[in-house]
């Protein structure tokens, strides 16, 4: 008589009937999961059976849900077995998928025959009455879940079950360290060049206001068209699937994320948001406290945080996409994105369509290149006004460009006009930087000289000046303007330049004021720059200009504030006189951030020369000491070092003039901060950060300068110009101005 039969082990009658699922089930390819519809054989319905205590009939249709191994990791998970969830809330929520069986890296669900709605009711069209109530009122009723029958809660869960303020910060800091830290590696670079720092999750997390109080309860998380089933046969008419983001928390966050990923018409969210009121009023009256103040406040987090998914996603088609369309459909993605992320996010600056094509286009580039394949090609064309550098040939300029899409977010550094990607070409053996102009970038002042050519000045000059080289010069794909400029900061490439953010040291200030000399050895002739006799007459019309071309709204608020016109300024402006001196070439913008620290003889690196024109020196100088902190004594030092050095020509009566010119850029600040103020523009640029910052003391001054008696600071149109003292455009009800 044989031996009985080994009976075959269930994990491999789970894994052949999985692999059949997949072969030949009907697929739904989500975010994370891939979903196969497929039927039961006998035996599979058998063994479910036993270890769920669910039995379901065989021939019965389930669905296989399978973990992508490739999936970003873009979301916030409070409890990573979703199978443990739906079993304690199996006999709770009818409308809740049954788990038949799990094991890692897959499970196996019921089956509701339906179709989402979405197959039924696309992205921004209106909803279907009925099913609003319908969905509102089963997130009304997840409120009946006592926290006791869920799983255990992550210890950083707050502590405090009714504390709304609490639970959004918790959620911008999971955001923070679950999604953007772990993709910043590999993506952080790309959102550097679009304009959102490493830090805005976190300082999105400092503002979150007092909120009322509202008791927890389980949320869905995730309710959006794919995700809602609407039954063939009607019971349940609804069914939500896919709980894997399910949390515990203030149901106002389950109703934002539904308003919001459901993508209802902006003409439908005062209907949802009263449906879900009705609804909650029954099940649990005090979700409602606050809702008319604190919806919005989940609303811009959902926002806010939805950036960093899409744009990573949009970024990870472009790795197996081609054409073109991909390429379009991805700037569409990622440009709403950042739209819709601005304002919560406080970004400012923000690139236009066109712009975040290039971006995106530089990323795929250089990702492809790193990884092999076909694929976009990074191609050039050099700039006929500039001659191949002798150690950067054309070889190694397409390298840098090859290699800047994928510079990490260290080496990524947005200013006011530029972005510059610091980057490695083998075979040179110093690092570079990629300077690309921003379009959408609005220079309100005279900028009259190109860069590169005011740097091959110095460089042929053999002027004691520390400044950068120009290697290249060129447009690349998408006609996009680029100069590669050697890099100047720590030798490594890896760390950030080193700025005198806080004002210069007594060496440092020495050797400014060499450099400042140094310049006066620069052939200024053959830059080309038209200049007149009176560099102070000059000085002021371009001021006067420069006002008369603000937008309108800053001329209105600048009018409300006791600024005067274009007209009345020029009167003012023309009470001075000023001596003659001799001209020379001035960098023209001696910020902290345009100075660059270095261990050497030089001390400073002067970088950024867009604002460079020829002129009279002493405005150099006094330009420097009003844009960077600059200590009395280092002032005095600054300017007898400065008169000591420099040839009676350029001096003349400098003790009498410099007043003047101090006057003039104190009021030149009151009407550039006061635009950038109303407009929003570059005020996530460290220099223009603390310039506004400091708007009441800046308008208070220029009064002052200007003879003119200041207003109250209680006019509303002032308080809505004073700067909140922290990122952002300024809105009037969030600002608070004593007199």
């Amino acid at each position: 008589m044989g031996a009985s039969p080994v009976p075959r082990p269930p994990d491999d009658l789970l894994n052949r009937f999985v692999r059949r699922a997949r072969e030949h089930g009907k697929e739904h390819r989500g975010h994370h999961n891939q979903n196969f519809v497929h039927p039961l054989t006998r035996e599979m319905a058998r063994f479910i059976g036993r270890e769920s205590g669910i039995f379901p009939e065989p021939d019965t249709s389930v669905i296989v849900r399978v973990r992508r191994g490739d999936a970003l990791p873009v979301v916030i998970r409070t409890w990573e077995n979703e199978s443990e969830l739906l079993r304690a809330l199996r006999g709770t929520l009818p409308h809740v998928p049954a788990c038949l069986v799990s094991r890692p890296g897959f499970a196996i669900h019921s089956h509701v025959e339906g179709v989402a709605l979405s197959g039924i009711c696309g992205d921004g069209k209106p909803v279907d009455s009925l099913v609003v109530n319908g969905l509102t009122e089963l997130l009304a009723r997840m409120t009946q879940v006592r926290r006791e029958a869920l799983p255990p809660l992550p210890a950083h869960w707050p502590r405090d079950d009714k504390d709304s303020r609490g639970f959004l910060r918790t959620l911008a800091h999971l955001a923070d360290t679950r999604v953007r830290r772990r993709n910043w590696a590999e993506f952080g670079g790309l959102f550097a060049a679009l304009g959102i720092p490493g830090d805005v999750l976190t300082r999105l997390a400092d503002r979150v206001p007092a909120m009322a109080r509202r008791p927890y309860s389980l949320l869905h998380a995730d309710l959006h068209r794919d995700n809602v089933i609407v039954s063939y046969l009607g019971e349940p008419p609804l069914m939500c699937v896919d709980w894997e983001l399910a949390t515990y928390g203030d149901p106002l966050h389950d109703l934002a994320t539904h308003l919001v990923r459901m993508r209802y018409p902006e003409d439908q969210w005062d209907e949802v948001v009263d449906a879900w009121a009705r609804a909650m009023q029954k099940a649990r009256p005090a979700a409602l406290n606050g809702l008319g103040k604190d919806l919005r406040h989940y609303v811009a987090f959902e926002r806010a945080q939805s950036v960093f998914p899409d744009v990573m996603r949009a970024a990870r088609t472009l790795q197996s996409a081609l054409d073109q369309k991909s390429l379009d459909d991805a700037t569409l993605v990622v440009h709403g994105a950042l739209e819709a992320a601005a304002e919560p996010l406080g970004l400012t600056d923000l690139p236009d369509a066109a712009e975040v094509q290039r971006v995106l286009y530089r990323w795929q580039a250089s990702w492809r290149g790193r990884h092999g394949g076909e694929g976009p090609v990074m191609s050039w064309r050099p700039d006929k006004r500039f001659d191949e550098h002798p150690e950067f040939p054309q070889t190694a300029v397409l390298a840098a460009l090859a290699a800047e899409g994928a510079a990490p977010a260290g080496r990524v550094f947005k200013g006011t006009a530029h972005l510059n990607s610091v980057v490695r070409v083998p075979g040179v053996d110093f690092p570079v930087v990629v300077r690309r102009r921003a379009r959408s970038f609005c220079r309100r002042e005279p900028s009259p000289l190109n860069e590169h050519v005011v740097l091959g000045a110095i460089g042929r000059s053999g002027a004691k000046v520390a400044a950068p080289q120009v290697l290249a010069l060129g447009r690349s794909h998408l006609d996009d303007p680029f100069a590669i400029h050697t890099y100047v900061g720590p030798p490594d490439g890896d760390r950030p330049p080193d700025h005198p953010v806080n004002g210069l040291r007594p060496h440092e200030a020495d050797c400014l004021v060499d450099q400042l000399r140094a310049l006066t050895e620069v052939d200024h002739v053959a830059l080309g720059q038209a200049v007149e006799p009176d560099f102070h007459t000059w000085l002021c019309r371009q001021l006067v200009h420069l006002v008369a071309e603000l937008p309108e709204e800053s001329r209105q608020f600048a009018r409300v504030l006791g600024l005067p016109d274009a007209d009345r300024l020029r009167q003012i402006l023309r009470r001075h006189r000023l001596t003659d001196r001799r001209h020379s070439l001035l960098h023209g913008d001696l910020n902290p951030w345009n100075l660059v620290r270095r261990d050497d003889r030089f001390a400073l690196t002067i970088i950024d020369w867009e604002m460079a024109m020829v002129g009279d020196p002493l405005y150099d100088l006094v330009r420097h000491m009003h844009l960077t902190p600059t200590r009395p004594e280092i002032r005095d030092r600054m300017f007898r070092r400065w008169a000591s050095i420099l040839s009676a020509g350029h001096t003349k009566d400098w003790e009498r003039d410099w007043l003047v010119y101090r006057r003039i850029e104190i009021v030149r600040s009151a009407y550039v901060d006061l635009d950038r103020l109303v407009t929003g523009a570059s005020l996530d640029a460290p220099n223009v950060r603390r310039a506004v910052d400091s708007y009441a003391m800046t308008l208070a001054a220029a009064m002052a300068a200007l003879g003119l008696p200041a207003r109250s600071t209680e006019n509303p149109y002032l308080a809505r110009a004073l700067p909140r003292g922290e990122r952002g455009g300024t809105k009037e009800a969030d600002v608070a101005v004593s007199a």
